[in-house]
């Protein structure tokens, strides 16, 4: 199976000008790769998407006996080193979101689950937001929902407003950057102090975005994560989000302390609570 993978590879490489020029582009140690092309070592799972995904081929396929794999390379739209080139020069972006999220995945393990967001409205001065959060690991990648439910009054009808965002664990602090998946109006970010417990509780830190009113406002305001759970009821999570008042008995008094958004005398900028 190694030497056929081995004989994979090197025909794969075969259409880019140099074996330089793919270790180059994948960001890899020539003599880590020349292991992999001599069949002597089998790359890790991660390491294996990575060269999958850049050759535009199936983890399955590039183990194929050598004979079908040319068969199968040969009616396919070859990825040519001037495709890659094209793709990269249109689309820089792709290579550093790729090398951030290979850095930032680490750490956050711990933190996949559900959570209550809660933070000072932006659109609804003097409320406080709740809404549901859930991080979880996808093809070696923390991706999260936002949902935000509020209706104003019980007349009113009910809105949803849903945020898909990508979760980086850098140092140590977690980044949370999101859009407005429905309307594509808004891009927010989200920074929180980790948990240096052994269970994760509730997570403070920093929200950055614009109102959802008219006026479009840009906004910083205190936020508090609070953890549910691995799984929850959904539905029931849901039905408790929306406005509340800051002296709402169905909050916790403490944390509707922690997202008030006053500064002390001393400060020169806003700061998150630890």
């Amino acid at each position: 199976m190694h030497d056929d993978f081995s004989s994979n590879m090197r025909l794969l490489c075969s259409y880019y000008r140099s074996i330089a020029e793919v270790c180059r582009r994948l960001d890899i140690n020539r003599s880590q790769f020349n292991r992999y092309l001599s069949g002597r070592y089998r790359p890790s799972a991660h390491i294996l998407r990575r060269f999958c995904d850049f050759f535009g081929v199936e983890e399955y396929e590039i183990f194929l006996p050598h004979e079908q794999f040319q068969r199968l390379i040969k009616v396919r739209p070859s990825r040519s080193a001037s495709d890659v080139e094209v793709t990269q020069e249109a689309l820089p972006e792709i290579a550093h979101l790729q090398k951030l999220g290979e850095r930032g995945t680490a750490g956050l393990t711990n933190y996949l689950g559900f959570y209550f967001e809660y933070y000072m409205s932006m659109a609804r001065p003097g409320k406080i937001l709740r809404t549901l959060v859930r991080l979880e690991q996808r093809a070696q990648r923390v991706y999260y929902q936002r949902t935000e439910r509020f209706q104003e009054s019980p007349e009113d009808a009910v809105y949803h407003c849903i945020y898909l965002g990508v979760a980086h664990f850098l140092t140590d602090r977690i980044f949370l950057v999101d859009y407005e998946s429905l309307t594509g109006h808004e891009i927010s970010e989200t920074i929180l102090f980790p948990t240096f417990k052994n269970r994760v509780t509730r997570l403070n830190g920093l929200k950055l975005g614009v109102s959802g009113n008219g006026e479009r406002m840009p906004c910083c305001a205190r936020v508090v994560y609070e953890y549910l759970g691995a799984s929850v009821d959904v539905t029931r999570a849901l039905s408790l989000c929306g406005l509340y008042a800051p002296d709402s008995h169905e909050l916790d008094p403490g944390l509707a302390h922690t997202v008030q958004n006053t500064m002390d005398a001393q400060d020169t900028h806003f700061r998150a609570y630890r």
